[in-house]
């Protein structure tokens, strides 16, 4: 599973699974114990997950949210640490991970589902985290290899 296959639905809380689409919607499996199957129509605004960015102040003006979770899980591991009822908290958190973020357009609601999903994701979906290191290690073994056979 990637972040390909992760999405968030407007008026609905959590994370889910996009199972396979339909020929209206989209059929969703809740990233939760309950594994609750829905059929999602037309009239929701389904985000996926790998196209959803963060506001900054740089001159890109938006880091994925991919690179955002990269950077928690190596910088705090299975454990952000962030009470998500305490706004300035969260704002503290939100600095530390991406220090340009634009501090009009980013709410504290929108830091709140960043540390969630992330909950979510290193609960039910792991291998997000272990796939991008497994192969970064990999390509550099590779590069090593062929290294070895130059010299």
């Amino acid at each position: 599973m990637d972040l390909n296959e992760i999405a968030s639905i407007s008026g609905k809380g959590g994370l889910f699974h996009i199972v396979k689409p339909t020929r209206s919607g989209v059929i969703v499996e809740s990233l939760d114990d309950q594994k609750k199957k829905l059929v999602i129509g037309a009239n929701h605004r389904v985000s996926v997950l790998k196209e959803v960015s963060i506001y900054t102040t740089d001159a890109e003006g938006a880091v994925p949210l991919e690179d955002v979770f990269k950077k928690i899980h190596d910088e705090f591991g299975d454990d952000p640490g962030v009470d998500t009822s305490d706004s300035e908290e969260l704002k503290a958190f939100t600095k530390h991970v991406i220090p340009e973020y634009d501090e009009e357009r980013v709410y504290p609601s929108d830091m709140k589902k960043l540390v969630n999903w992330y909950k979510i994701l290193l609960q039910y979906a792991p291998e997000i985290f272990e796939d991008k290191k497994e192969e970064g290690e990999t390509e550099d073994k590779t590069e090593e290899k062929k290294e070895e056979k130059d010299a």
